[in-house]
């Protein structure tokens, strides 16, 4: 049976599952720095609890080109990803606005949350999460990983909404080393398919035998980093793009599988090159589509059959598909996925929907006078673009190939992240 943690609210339990005491008020020292270089401010890496003022510190100095150490670290909490970015945003932002101004407008529209609301990150809790997501609601997820939690803290409340108001990144979450001692019957009692749960000890496994570590994720490249974590099971390529955005905030990710950044995409492209085409709502406001709605509840889930199909980010309610050897979670009250916003720290902040109002920003450089739009690549014209729009001339089910969208970005590169952010809104413009 797991660990559990004393009811006392000022415990907090080591990685080992030693129980750590804390006076209330009590800030706890970081064990690690990164030396400061000319260039460079200081990088920290955080473990256990911390008060909210000191995490509020650390969000308001992004820092640039760091590599973060934390072999110094003695075993105990898993270290968290610090809220730092390592690049500059301002510069991030003059770069994409350089290359089409109508970024400038989109800034202004809405904050790109994952790189100007920074916050540290729990490495395996986001993993873990983004496993217990697969293939079922953000609500029904809520609920499992709840449970989970609750599985190591019993003095946590049965609703998972009495608790997600006083959760904060640095809040108690079980150690891998605690998850892997646990046995396959507890976690499942959890809400867990047999799948999941292999999953999930597969990847606890992992940082408990050193396979993966905070440092290991932060220093890797992007390379590297879908390497590592594919060779878990469970983990595909399109989670490790959402954790290397989300999580570790990197720069220049493309997620070339997900279907809600390629709609957006040709939105985006086709409003710059044929202004006089005036595309419509999501299909999830025409009545009586049900073939539309369909599709729109595929947007934002890989479109390639990643093993590691998720809740759809950025699009209408996905109807959940049951796991192999689980019961279909109760969708009855299942809001729209722009919901996300509100859901707390377990599942990624996607960006809410822009309102038709954004149109005005797509149209403006087509209208004005002696406007000329850079090329489309090659292979890719107008009327291509306004097919793959209407559903008339889709590719595999996919609205854009991976070659086609990395001709399209190519000019936002080394921030195609950023621009990513904002295409999944692109996708889903409400009315």
């Amino acid at each position: 049976m797991p660990t559990t943690r004393s009811s006392t609210r000022a415990q907090a339990l080591n990685g080992n599952g030693t129980p750590v005491t804390s006076t209330n008020g009590e800030k706890r020292k970081l064990d690690s720095e990164t030396p400061k270089t000319p260039n460079q401010k200081r990088a920290r890496v955080a473990k256990g609890p911390s008060s909210t003022r000191e995490v509020e510190a650390q969000t308001s100095a992004p820092q640039a080109n760091a590599s973060i150490n934390v072999s110094s670290i003695s075993a105990g909490a898993l270290p968290l990803v610090p809220a730092v970015l390592t690049f500059s945003f301002d510069d991030a932002k003059k770069h994409l606005i350089g290359v089409d101004r109508r970024f400038e407008d989109v800034f202004g529209k809405m904050p790109c949350k994952p790189f100007e609301h920074l916050e540290r990150v729990h490495p395996f809790r986001a993993l873990v999460t983004s496993i217990v997501g697969q293939q079922i609601s953000w609500l029904a997820a809520r609920s499992v990983n709840h449970r989970f939690v609750k599985l190591y803290d019993p003095s946590l409340p049965e609703k998972p909404e009495d608790y997600d108001a006083h959760r904060t990144p640095t809040s108690f979450y079980p150690s891998p080393e605690q998850v892997a001692t646990t046995d396959m019957t507890t976690l499942r009692s959890c809400g867990l398919s047999q799948r999941k749960a292999e999953y999930v000890l597969d990847l606890a496994k992992r940082f408990t035998d050193g396979r993966l570590t905070t440092e290991k994720l932060i220093n890797a490249d992007d390379e590297e980093l879908v390497r590592m974590l594919t060779e878990v099971r469970g983990i595909g390529k399109w989670t490790v793009d959402m954790f290397a955005i989300f999580s570790l905030r990197r720069p220049d990710i493309l997620p070339v599988g997900d279907l809600g950044v390629q709609r957006g995409l040709v939105i985006w492209f086709l409003s710059l090159h044929s202004p006089k085409h005036k595309w419509g709502f999501t299909p999830k406001k025409v009545p009586g589509s049900s073939s539309k709605k369909k599709e729109m509840s595929r947007l934002a889930a890989p479109a390639s059959g990643d093993k590691d199909e998720l809740p759809s980010f950025g699009s209408t309610s996905k109807v959940p598909e049951p796991d192999a050897d689980g019961p279909s979670p109760d969708t009855s009250s299942v809001p729209p996925t722009t919901a996300l916003e509100d859901a707390g720290d377990e599942i990624p902040s996607m960006p809410p929907a822009f309102t038709p109002s954004i149109k005005k920003t797509l149209y403006k450089p087509g209208e004005e006078e002696g406007f000329i739009a850079p090329p489309l690549p090659a292979g890719l014209t107008v009327e291509v673009l306004r097919s793959r729009l209407d559903g008339k001339k889709k590719i595999k089910g996919a609205f854009l190939t991976p070659k086609e969208m990395e001709d399209l970005t190519e000019s936002w590169k080394p921030y195609r992240s950023l621009g990513v952010y904002y295409m999944w809104s692109m996708a889903n413009v409400s009315e």
